[in-house]
């Protein structure tokens, strides 16, 4: 049976502020043909299979910033729509201390199958949204919403908030430095992943060629662990990435 295409989905879209928020683990959803991937019920909520608590966080940003949300409709699992297909983490076969037994052997004709389902229509929806966008004048601003476990290989993570940068630091720097003077969160930069670990694709294709202000923000799970928890990190965070965005904007003029 073919795969069916999975479009993104995209919140907000008449939406005339500058940022575009992106969530691409927003998902845990194991949708057919795939299945459960031969995981068990507690596996397909954990973290590996999506970042728990981001969408949340996302959809209460694009609210009080007026953004435009794209998000994942399937969990990353299946396809991670933050690697580039010819990666080993576009469709892992372990996940920290976890197998992926329906990923343990996928041939070429099924790693296409998988791309051509979820990885194009997710890459070419937000290349069209960006372009869109571009083109009215609205100068976009690309910012990717993740959360992470705060436990990780056994060993406890006291970073509460990353910003993390790929080859343009301006605006990760700025959020950075927001979140320090705004907020009680232990903030870091390039923590706890940076470009070096290949997390930041997504800004390297979709934001760079254009030359487009851009970070990834990640939250620590246990901090968004309900909708309330994560509706006030939204609520902490949307000052910070304001005022991020207000700097880099005092930047450009000054240049």
């Amino acid at each position: 049976m073919a795969a069916k295409v999975l479009a993104p989905i995209i919140e907000n879209e008449a939406s005339t502020g500058r940022l575009v928020l992106v969530c691409e683990h927003a998902s845990n959803a194991f949708p057919a043909p795939w299945g459960d991937l031969g995981l068990t019920a507690e596996q397909r909520r954990a973290h590996i299979a999506w970042d728990p608590g981001a969408l949340a966080v996302a959809r209460g940003l694009a609210r009080r910033l007026d953004a435009v949300l794209i998000h994942a409709p399937a969990t990353r699992l299946i396809y991670d729509l933050n690697r580039a297909p010819d990666m080993l983490g576009a469709m892992p076969a372990r996940s920290e201390i976890h197998d992926i037994p329906g990923n343990a052997a996928i041939s070429a004709t099924e790693r296409l199958a998988r791309t051509e389902a979820l990885y194009l229509p997710w890459a070419n929806g937000l290349h069209n949204l960006i372009a869109r966008r571009i083109a009215l004048g609205l100068a976009p601003v690309l910012v990717t919403i993740h959360s992470f476990t705060p436990i990780y290989h056994g060993r406890p993570r006291s970073v509460e908030f990353g910003v993390i940068h790929d080859a343009d630091a301006t605006l990760a720097v700025a959020i950075h430095d927001a979140a320090r003077r705004l907020t009680r969160l232990n903030a870091e930069l390039n923590a706890p992943y940076s470009a070096a670990d290949d997390v930041t694709h997504t800004l390297r294709v979709q934001a760079t060629p254009y030359g487009l202000p851009n970070a990834m923000l990640e939250i620590r799970n246990d901090l968004i662990a309900d909708d309330a928890a994560a509706d006030q990190m939204a609520a902490t965070l949307a000052p910070v990435i304001n005022m991020g965005l207000t700097e880099i904007q005092k930047q450009a003029k000054a240049s």
